[in-house]
Formats: C-alpha cells, structure tokens, sequence
C-alpha cells in the first residue's frame, strides 16, 4: 500500500480542500503534511461554507481518520477555534483527529514576531499573514521550538518562559510595542484543551496503517510556487510545499508514494506580495476575481488574478512528479470573449524561454501568449465531461501537449457534484 500526495501546483488557493473531501471515500487516512494556519481550505455541501486552517479536509467523511503530521505548526488558539465552530455546525472533529507530538507550536510572541519582522521591511514587505509561521519555523530550525507532545511534561510552562524571554528580547530590538497578556491567557486555556486530544507518535501510527494496508492521502497546504526552496524566493512560505515535503513532514520514505495529484485553477491567482508574470491589473483581473470569488480564506484579502501560467505550471509538474492533473475554476472562465495561456517569457534581452528564470525579481520577464477560444454553456447541464463543448476539450488538450500529464478531473463550481471526471481516469471509483 502506497501514500498518494495531492498538493497546490500554484501560489496556493488552488482548491485543494475540495478535492481533498471529494477523494476522502478512497481513503481511510488524510494527513497533513506542512504549513499552519496560515493556509485555508473552503468546502462547500449542504448550502454550507466549512474553512478549515488546520484540520485535514477529510473530516467531514466520519470514517476517515485526519492526521497533523510533524510537518506542521499548530496553533492550539486556532485549533481549539476551528474545532468549535465544526461542533456547532454538528460536525465533531475530535473522535477521528490525530495530532503529532512532534508538530511545532506557534506561541503568542511568535505572531508578534511576525509582525515586528512584516513591519520593519516598511514597502518590501512579503505579505506574511501575521499567524507567527514564520518564526516558529525559524525556531523549529534553530533546535530552539516547542512542540504539541512538550504540553504533556510537567516543566511546560517552565520551557515556555524561557522561549518568551527570548522572544521579548527581539521584540525589543525591533522597538515593537504588545501587550502580550491576553493573548497568553487564550494561549493556556487552548494548550489545556491540546492536552484533551489524541496526541501521537504519527509517523508510528502512519507505518502501522501502510502496514495494515490502509489506504492514506497525504495533503499539503500552500501551493508549489511558494516552496521555501523553489518558489518565488524571498515572497514564499517556511516550509516544505512541493511532495517532498510529505516524506519529511510525515515520515513516510520515498518509496512509499504513489499517486501525486496536482491540483490548479485554469487562470492563476496570488495573495500578497511577489512576482506574478501573467497578472491582470485591467478589467479582465477584476472580472475574474469576482466570478471566482478570490478573496483569502485565511486573510480575507483579495486575491491577484490572472491568465494561466504554462511554464510555472510544468515547472511545478516536474518538481512534484505529478502523475494526474486536476483542474479547478474552469467555470470561472465560462462566457469570456477569448482566454489567454501563458506559454513562453520573453527576457529583457529579447530572448525566449519557457521555464521560470532564477529569479523573477531581478530578470523583468514578459509573458508570450497563445489566444484560445473560450466556451459558453450551462453550467447546471454538465454531468457528463462529454457534455462539455470542444473549445474546452481543446483547452485541456492544449495544456496536457505542454505539460505531458492527462488532466483526470475538472471542477465546475465549489460544490461536490460540480466535479467531472476525464474517461479512463483512475479515479472513476472515488
């Protein structure tokens, strides 16, 4: 038995927390991998909206057991949250929830961190979402953190002052004014609730699945391009986004992986700062940020909008090994006049390449574009991928010539029965 991994191939927002809940029946294990609240997932059923920040999106399906795995940095304020507005919506996440021992806590002072970091940077700031993810990282990669299994030791609170003395010495040197002792109230009453869930040695528990044959999805939060190695640096996340990250995030060895679904919108879309070669900033960026309703599930923020990106996208294929393509949005695109793909960069030298250069800040790019007709149909009729019109079929096709993986799923609204499946797609049985 394998791990499949499905992740972001973008700048995140891709829809991953949808396809996640649409795969769940295969799984009996959703574990996820990285990143921390800074992340959010929407799933809408039942004429409900449901954000999920750092519960695995398999928790809505009450025989899958959610996994945070190692990878990740937990919030207890956010979680205890989180998990209170699932129990008043009558969906009880606690009975199948499984948090790793080894997962970093963010502290209080570690989201002030963050925004004494944010606003010393003045105009060239990175858009963090001030959740304390960063410096978390940073401690966690100084051998410095506390992590979830440290709130069962009984000199806790004695390790927690030592990180905070240490936090209040920065904060000073950044001449940044708090005041830290509600957010430290809230901080304890979460770590005491922390202690109430199952908390676990997950990397022990995931092998004694594999070894049961147990079927596991292994999900990731940000997108690919914000890769702490491979993304668009120094406008990227702390962690691990691409599938690598799922090994070390969960203990899980490279052999174990099997499936990668890679999941993006058909256009782009990014939160915050950093470069984003095919971005709109006409009418057309407008149109399609209120047809996709692209405004942050975490920060609420609108979302920067634009034209399909081919190379950043086959980029993200490569790095990732992705075996099946999911594309989502695609009704977002239904009526325009025409629809522009995104297949080379022209340099400032007036050369051409089609991968993304070192470093997009310095190296002014100009996207080259090929022109495709759009599609125009009702979208309530589609139930069938054939009833689809053959602008759309040329699309995909279009995309799958550049990228060399089939396109297995499109999704055609926010809904679970707005997902249709390519034929001869491994997933006909999801």
């Amino acid at each position: 038995m394998s791990v499949d991994v499905l992740l972001g191939l973008q700048w995140g927002d891709e829809g991953k927390g949808k396809i996640v809940d649409y795969l769940a029946p295969k799984y009996n294990v959703i574990a996820r991998f990285q990143g921390g609240p800074n992340a959010g997932h929407t799933l809408e059923f039942d004429q409900t909206k449901h954000v999920l920040h750092q519960i695995p999106s398999g928790v809505f399906r009450p025989d899958a057991k959610n996994v945070i795995g190692n990878g990740v940095v937990l919030d207890p304020v956010i979680l205890q949250k989180e998990i209170v507005e699932l129990q008043n919506k009558g969906v009880d996440p606690t009975r199948n929830l499984y948090v790793s021992k080894k997962a970093q806590l963010i502290l209080p002072t570690h989201r002030l961190l963050d925004a004494a970091y944010e606003q010393a940077k003045g105009d060239k700031k990175i858009g963090s979402t001030l959740k304390g993810i960063g410096p978390t990282y940073q401690d966690k990669i100084g051998r410095l953190g506390m992590r979830v299994g440290d709130v069962l030791r009984n000199d806790f609170a004695e390790l927690y002052q030592v990180r905070v003395d240490e936090h209040k010495k920065k904060l000073a040197s950044y001449n940044y004014s708090y005041d830290l002792a509600p957010l430290e109230q809230d901080f304890r009453q979460a770590v005491g609730f922390l202690k109430t869930l199952k908390l676990i040695d997950s990397e022990i528990y995931l092998h004694d699945q594999l070894d049961q044959q147990i079927p596991i999805l292994a999900e990731g939060a940000q997108g690919a391009l914000l890769d702490i190695d491979f993304g668009s640096y120094p406008f990227v996340t702390s962690s691990t986004t691409t599938a690598a990250g799922a090994c070390t995030g969960l203990g899980i060895a490279p052999r174990h992986i099997g499936e990668v679904f890679g999941i993006f919108k058909a256009y782009c879309t990014r939160v915050g700062s950093g470069p984003f070669p095919t971005e709109l900033h006409d009418s057309l960026g407008e149109e399609l940020r209120k047809k996709g309703s692209e405004f942050g599930a975490t920060t609420g923020r609108p979302r920067r909008c634009g034209w399909l990106d081919l190379p950043a996208l086959n980029y993200a294929v490569k790095l990732n090994g992705v075996t099946q393509l999911f594309m989502m949005k695609a009704d977002v695109l239904n009526g325009m006049d025409e629809i522009k793909v995104c297949t080379h960069y022209q340099l400032s030298d007036g050369s051409e390449i089609d991968y993304i250069p070192y470093d997009l800040r310095e190296e002014e790019v100009k996207p080259i574009y090929r022109t495709m007709e759009c599609w125009d149909f009702d979208l309530n009729a589609a139930d069938n991928i054939s009833d689809l019109p053959a602008s759309f079929h040329r699309y995909i096709e279009f995309i799958e010539s550049f990228v060399k993986v089939p396109i297995n799923l499109v999704s055609l609204g926010p809904k679970r029965n707005q997902t249709l499946l390519r034929q001869g797609s491994l997933l006909a049985d999801a």
